[in-house]
Formats: C-alpha cells, sequence, structure tokens
C-alpha cells in the first residue's frame, strides 16, 4: 500500500512538472519566435546551461526554422475548430454559423472587388477627361 501512495504522488507531482513546463511552452508559443528568443538570453544571463538547454530546445523542435510557426495558436485552432464535438445539436449550429460567416465573407469580398473596380473605373474616368481636356489646349495653341 505504501508503494502504491509513492507511485501516485511521484506521478502526480510529475504530470504538475510536465503540466507547468507545457503551460510555459505555450505562453511562448503565443508570443512568437521572439519570446523564444529572449527566453533563451535571459537563460544565459541567469544561468548558461538554461539558456543552452533552450538554445538546444529550439533547434531540435525546429521553432526557429519554420516559415510557418506550428507554434502559433491560430494554428492550432484551426485543427480543432474542424473536429467534432460528439454533440449533435452544436456541430449542427457550429456548422451552420461557419456556413453563414463563409457567406457573409464571400458577400463582402464581392462588395470590395465592386469598389475597387468602381474606383478604377472612375480614376481611369478622369485621366481620359484629363488627358482630352490636354489635347484639346495644345490644338487651340
Amino acid at each position: 500500500m505504501t508503494t502504491m501512495t509513492g507511485t501516485t504522488s511521484y506521478t502526480s507531482s510529475r504530470s504538475g512538472n510536465e503540466n507547468w513546463l507545457k503551460r510555459a511552452e505555450n505562453w511562448l508559443d503565443a508570443r512568437g519566435k521572439g519570446a523564444w528568443i529572449a527566453a533563451m538570453v535571459l537563460g544565459f544571463i541567469i544561468f548558461w546551461p538554461v539558456g543552452l538547454a533552450l538554445l538546444a530546445y529550439m533547434f531540435w523542435s525546429k521553432r526557429m526554422f519554420s516559415s510557418s510557426p506550428r507554434c502559433s495558436s491560430r494554428s492550432t485552432s484551426r485543427f480543432t475548430m474542424n473536429r467534432p464535438t460528439g454533440n449533435a445539436a452544436f456541430d449542427a449550429y457550429k456548422a451552420d454559423t461557419l456556413r453563414r460567416l463563409q457567406e457573409e465573407q464571400d458577400s463582402f469580398e464581392s462588395f470590395l472587388e465592386r469598389l475597387r473596380a468602381a474606383k478604377d473605373k472612375s480614376e481611369f474616368d478622369a485621366f481620359m477627361d484629363e488627358r482630352a481636356t490636354r489635347k484639346d489646349d495644345t490644338s487651340e495653341a
């Protein structure tokens, strides 16, 4: 029985440490590469093996070389957004809301495209009017 209690306390303290490390990693990931670099420099200043360990971890996890950081919170939310929750009513509501938002985005992008086309046409018409006016001025002189 004593062994079981010792194992339980060891497991809970170990998961507590892993949880703390995971939270620190997520916190740094949310702030980007700059936060990791700052933490590494701070680690070198405080105690050089800590900075060296952070540098090795950054290279090992490829946080320094990825062009689109997989450590950002946005990229993880994209994966969880498409995952079903298991609740049919909520999944249907979520699908309907996402569909409606996609339609609104498409409509807005269409509006912006028409707005840009109208602006381009008005600028072109103004250019042609100015050119015609200039041409008339030079022909009169």
